[in-house]
């Protein structure tokens, strides 16, 4: 199957080997980050350094100020992890190598958007704002997010794109000393400590027959048995809430799909990072699992663990054409597995998958990358 293995820029800016470890390993196509979240992430291969702090969500590229003047709100150019040019410099290397580059872009995630403009962030039913997650149900909100797609999928040079967290992000969040695991969360109360009472989906709730305050109410009547470790009783506010959430989901998600293909003009391919539970949140958005082939050409799907079983709704609803391509770890450090990447690709392949993702080129270990390269399931 054809693989593609995530990068960032970092990785490649100031490693003149980087492109060639990537392309030896057997991957035809690198996803290179063109605007990304906040993260802490170590180099091994590097010349230079070990470890990269990006400090804030941003774009690794120069923004076009003609497109954001005037704009209530606008992405953030990378510091000095990522300056100039960044992706530009990356992607033209790895092209140079022979490696087809596609963009990887984080649309709904942003903590210092949520910090410098709290109003535009998830509430949740306690009247929590969750920062890091944008409400895409407010128009601003939207409004930045079509913008920040088409400007940076679109980069040159790029075949095509996978957009990440296009959709809804709730409490579950990778967050610098977390500690919220005290309690355990099944999904329903995950889902229900993820819906947003904003006054925007308040007045949305409203609409498809549901008053705010009464259904904030039901929502933490129903959370009063977790605090005290029983089990959540909201499955009946998970379905009447999930057809307004996905609803929401889906306008957008065509939104920038479209601006995003006006952007780039024909034969651009456009995935999603997707979930094929519509009311699931995080970088993996929820989606209907037949109905997304009609808004992008095909989903990149998580398969923690090595597990197949996210496939396969996908793949039965997949036209013919459309990708489905399964993301896997091969970072032993992070829970991944090189040495069972052949047995996995062809797990994945019978689940219906197309295409493999590599997570992650760049934190790889030298060992690890070995591993994969001297597997043969990247040909």
């Amino acid at each position: 199957m054809r693989a593609s293995a995530f990068l960032y820029p970092w990785d490649v800016i100031g490693d003149p080997d980087a492109p060639a470890r990537i392309a030896d390993a057997g991957v035809a196509q690198v996803t290179l980050a063109a605007a990304y979240h906040s993260t802490r992430a170590l180099t091994p291969h590097h010349p230079r350094h070990r470890v990269v702090t990006a400090e804030y969500a941003a774009v690794l590229y120069p923004l076009d100020e003609r497109r954001w003047s005037g704009a209530a709100l606008r992405p953030y150019a990378a510091g000095r992890w990522a300056p100039g040019d960044a992706y530009g410099e990356a992607a033209e290397a790895l092209a140079a190598a022979g490696l087809d580059v596609h963009s990887w872009v984080v649309l709904a995630h942003n903590s210092r958007l949520g910090a410098e403009h709290p109003d535009t962030s998830v509430v949740n039913a306690y009247g929590d704002r969750y920062p890091w997650a944008p409400c895409i149900a407010r128009p601003e909100v939207r409004a930045y997010l079509v913008g920040l797609a088409a400007e940076a999928a679109v980069r040159p040079g790029a075949r095509g794109t996978e957009l990440e967290s296009c959709g809804w992000y709730g409490l579950a969040h990778l967050h610098a000393h977390d500690k919220i695991a005290g309690v355990p969360l099944d999904e329903t109360a995950q889902y229900l400590m993820s819906l947003c009472f904003c006054d925007v989906c308040r007045r949305g709730y409203g609409e498809v027959g549901l008053d705010a305050e009464r259904l904030a109410a039901r929502v933490r009547g129903a959370l009063g048995p977790v605090w005290a470790g029983a089990p959540c009783a909201g499955t009946g506010l998970l379905a009447a809430t999930v057809g307004y959430r996905a609803a929401v989901a889906r306008s957008l998600q065509e939104e920038v799909v479209r601006a995003v293909r006006g952007a780039a003009g024909p034969g651009f391919q456009v995935l999603l990072h997707a979930d094929p539970a519509v009311h699931r949140c995080g970088a993996n958005a929820g989606v209907d699992p037949a109905g997304v082939f009609g808004v992008a050409d095909g989903v990149v799907v998580p398969c923690a663990g090595g597990s197949v079983d996210l496939l396969r709704p996908f793949a039965a609803g997949a036209p013919g054409g459309a990708v489905v391509a399964a993301n896997v770890t091969v970072v032993s450090g992070m829970g991944g597995a090189p040495g069972a990447l052949r047995e996995f690709a062809g797990r994945a392949a019978v689940a219906g998958a197309t295409e493999l993702r590599l997570y992650h080129g760049g934190l790889v270990s030298g060992e690890d990358w070995g591993v994969v390269r001297r597997s043969g399931a990247l040909g």
